[in-house]
């Protein structure tokens, strides 16, 4: 009985933590920049993708976890990657 339990578990478990994940993939822009800085989180970089498009990348300070978002110009805005352990580094002040 509790190996099929366990087994039970072991196969829910990835299902119900994507499914956590795409609740706050994609959000209207606002709601999830809010939501990151509610979650004491600072975008620390940007840049044009296309016309209509802006990625963005936010870093969670408390933990050192990032995320990157990507905002499309009709008000949309999704996570597109995460992860951790993030090591920011300053520009070169001197380029090659």
């Amino acid at each position: 009985m509790r190996f099929c339990f366990a087994l039970l578990i072991c196969c829910f478990a990835p299902v119900l933590a994507q499914a956590q994940l795409s609740n706050l993939k994609c959000d209207d822009s606002a709601r999830l920049i809010q939501h990151l800085k509610t979650q004491n989180g600072k975008r620390i970089g940007q840049g044009l993708r296309d016309p209509e498009t802006v990625l963005e990348i936010w870093q969670l300070r408390s933990q050192g976890d990032w995320i990157i978002v990507q905002s499309y110009s009709n008000g949309t805005s999704c996570i597109v990657a995460m992860g951790e352990h993030w090591m920011g580094f300053e520009p070169d002040p001197n380029p090659v």
